[in-house]
């Protein structure tokens, strides 16, 4: 058994869903963060279980040869990029393997998974941040991002994977609560105003959007902070005020109060047109957010006859590109705004044959199927947690000849496979798109097929 704060080498030979590398000594998997495949450490043991142990590098013997010099300089501190010390080429290797391992081993499928579709742009390509403000000792304002599992915020001026016009934003923002005085939200004592400057941007449209996520309905000094802003260099198309009271990791509050513009942004994405809230879900890469549903909708093989259900349909984005093959589109979402959203999507862009039903999206289904609703294709886009059970059932029970199943979380999209699979349902693809470049985050595209076989149409 290894001893925590011992020492010992370890040759890094795969990775752990979150990026981390994985070693063995004496038979005991070592999990240890900031490692490369073919990395040779002396790692120091930090917390140790009965077959696994976490440990960190204190001494890098032999670096691998995909091991690059990370050009942040908070990387490693900062928790929002795991893998910026990896060459590309090797952050797609490991994204395959983590989707592989997952189908393997939680799955149970002998389903070869393929090489990821790779970004074209490394940097600056996220189309939506949320910055936390605080106080250092000193009294000075701070911004950055959060330390890796905790709220100690790191301080950064210049994120490289977020768009280039943010810092101007920010730094108004942060203009105004010097000259007036206002105060960042403390966590501890429960007081102060601002808890994060939120900025949405429209890739296509150039259209941008400020929150201000404040943890009281009062805001003092609401002209001067947008006198403030309009004072930047950069053209800001709305400012929203988003109250956030609950003592919460969840970003957004409930509420929202338009201070300027129609508190919401339009982009166009592949000829279609959408809008966007601040609490809608909306992929945060725009240029691989086009090629991640172009890969579904080649997946989906869509015939001009197809009834198509999506659900998570979110603001109606895969909807809408599925419009375009099919006879109807039937959209489950259960966030209003998002709902409210895709209705004004789908009028923008001239779509009539799009229907948008608010509620779970087992519940809403179930309904649809008592009504005798039949459905050829369904697309699916869960949050992280994946598909309920009952979710997964309903899917069964519609018997659509296939399913396109689009995931952000590798674990649960192979527990859904593996329950589909038990169904007379066959996986037949498995595609990855790099959706989080620097991060261990991937989004996967499955193509499930129905076995004619034991099927009753």
């Amino acid at each position: 058994m290894l001893k925590k704060n011992d020492i010992y080498t370890v040759e890094i030979t795969g990775y752990g869903t979150g990026g981390e590398g994985i070693g063995r000594v004496e038979d005991i998997v070592v999990f240890v963060p900031f490692t490369v495949v073919g990395d040779v450490a002396e790692v120091r043991i930090v917390k140790t279980h009965q077959s696994y142990c976490y440990g960190k590098v204190d001494k890098l013997l032999s670096p691998s040869a995909q091991r690059v010099t990370p050009p942040c300089s908070v990387f490693g501190k900062c928790g929002g990029c795991q893998v910026m010390h990896m060459e590309y080429a090797q952050q797609l290797d490991m994204k395959r393997q983590i989707v592989q391992d997952c189908i393997s081993r939680i799955g149970k499928l002998n389903c070869h998974v393929e090489e990821p579709i790779a970004a074209q742009q490394l940097y600056h390509y996220r189309n939506k941040i949320q910055i936390p403000v605080g106080q250092e000792k000193n009294g000075e304002l701070v911004t950055g991002f959060y330390r890796s599992g905790s709220h100690d915020i790191v301080p950064n001026e210049c994120c490289l994977i977020e768009r280039e016009e943010v810092e101007a934003v920010k730094n108004a923002v942060l203009a105004w609560m010097r000259l007036c005085h206002i105060a960042p939200y403390d966590e501890q004592k429960k007081r102060g105003i601002v808890r994060h400057i939120y900025i949405r941007i429209a890739e296509g449209t150039g259209e941008l959007m400020l929150v201000l996520v404040t943890a009281q309905k009062k805001l003092p000094c609401k002209e001067e902070l947008l006198q403030t802003l309009a004072q930047t260099e950069v053209k800001i198309t709305t400012v929203v005020q988003n109250i956030q009271p609950k003592p919460t990791n969840v970003v957004l509050g409930k509420e929202n109060i338009v201070l300027t513009g129609s508190g919401k942004i339009r982009d166009e994405v592949d000829g279609l047109q959408f809008l966007i809230s601040p609490g809608s879900f909306y992929q945060v890469n725009t240029k691989q957010m086009v090629k991640l549903y172009q890969t579904a909708m080649r997946a989906a093989q869509i015939q001009k006859t197809d009834i198509v259900f999506d659900l998570y349909c979110g603001t109606g984005t895969i909807s809408l590109f599925a419009a375009r093959q099919a006879k109807k589109v039937i959209g489950v979402e259960i966030v209003p705004a998002a709902v409210q959203d895709a209705k004004e999507n789908m009028r923008l862009c001239g779509v009539t044959n799009c229907e948008f039903h608010l509620g779970d999206a087992a519940e809403v289904t179930a309904k649809l199927y008592e009504k005798g609703e039949r459905v050829d294709v369904v697309i699916v886009d869960p949050p992280r947690k994946g598909c309920s059970p009952e979710a997964v059932q309903l899917l069964v029970k519609l018997a659509p000849r296939k399913i396109v199943y689009i995931s952000c979380n590798p674990a649960t999209l192979a527990r859904d496979l593996a329950l589909l699979e038990s169904q007379s349902y066959h996986t037949q693809k498995i595609q990855p798109v790099d959706l989080f470049v620097h991060s261990a985050h991937i989004e996967t595209v499955a193509v499930v097929t129905r076995e004619e076989e034991g099927i009753n149409n």
